[in-house]
């Protein structure tokens, strides 16, 4: 294990797949669903944002989720191919910083807002008669600048600490990013206090809306099941189910990584728990919402007819 002080100047990266035939293919399937999720999430906020019929908080909530999962893949998968690309693992510590901020600014904000869209649907389908009180422009504004905004102060809390301790042990990071979890077992110091931190942390953007999102769609469903238009009652359902499935693949294992003990950890688990809330749901989500979702299928006929009536 190589030996260095606190003058060092930036770590090095192991990266997710090894320098084999195996480990290209992998990498290749990576590189495909990060240019599935950047045209996606792009193609999704450009959708949102023109076409009126989805200027309302369930869309401008969702454009905001489909900008964080772009900054999501833009943070870690870059570095991961440039590193993998030319075999030079290094990452300035700036660089490292950067990266952690942006990683814990877009993960805290996403939390956050999956839970504001669990109660956007929760208010539209539980109490549809107080919705535009419950959900007016202002409140849709108000969660969307309290989830970035706490997510900032928590990231730059994370990042600078972070960075500010006396790492003795190795400048190998076992990850393909600079992942809390992986770099606090560098450190030649007492951790115990931070990793407090960082459990109320995971607590706060993570467990708090995960237990928020179940406990307000165990509600909707409630009310789905007593509905009696059958077309209301499926549509329902459908934005339920769709939502969860977001939910299971973002919470499950980021709830996991983050709330074990080191003791009970392994950095190769971490890496592949890692590419689910970094790699795949960025992918998922604007594929499941719009092929799902029949006011952004029409919102995307109406984009490409308009395209190509200016052509001709």
């Amino acid at each position: 294990m190589v030996e260095w002080n606190q003058t060092t100047t930036g770590f090095f990266l192991l990266g997710l797949f090894p320098s084999t035939k195996i480990g290209l293919f992998l990498f290749f399937l990576v590189i495909l669903t990060f240019l599935i999720a950047f045209l996606g999430n792009s193609t999704m906020i450009h959708l949102i944002w023109m076409d009126r019929h989805l200027h309302n908080p369930m869309y401008f909530l969702l454009s905001q989720l489909s900008l964080s999962d772009l900054m999501y893949i833009c943070t870690t998968i870059p570095k991961m191919a440039i590193n993998f690309l030319s075999g030079d693992n290094s990452i300035s510590l700036v660089g490292c910083g950067f990266q952690s901020f942006c990683f814990l600014l877009t993960g805290g904000s996403e939390g956050l807002l999956l839970a504001s869209m669990a109660y956007d649907r929760y208010v539209a389908i539980c109490r549809p008669l107080h919705y535009p009180v419950l959900m007016n422009k202002r409140s849709c504004l108000l969660m969307i600048a309290g989830s970035w905004l706490s997510s900032s102060i928590n990231a730059i809390c994370h990042s600078v600490y972070i960075l500010s301790m006396p790492y003795c042990k190795s400048k190998i990071i076992n990850h393909f990013f600079c992942d809390i979890p992986a770099m606090v077992p560098l450190a030649c110091m007492d951790t115990w206090a931070y990793e407090y931190t960082v459990f109320l942390s995971t607590f706060l953007f993570l467990l708090t809306p995960f237990l928020g999102i179940m406990a307000s769609y165990g509600r909707v469903l409630y009310a789905v099941h007593h509905m009696r238009s059958s077309q209301g009652k499926k549509k329902a359902f459908t934005t339920c189910s769709t939502h969860l499935t977001v939910v299971s693949f973002y919470y499950a294992p980021f709830v996991y990584t983050y709330l074990r003990p080191r003791s009970q950890r392994s950095p190769e688990e971490d890496k592949n728990l890692a590419v689910f809330y970094t790699i795949l749901t960025p992918m998922l989500n604007p594929i499941i919402y719009s092929l799902r979702n029949k006011e952004v299928l029409g919102a995307l006929q109406r984009l490409f007819g308009k395209s190509l009536s200016q052509k001709e």
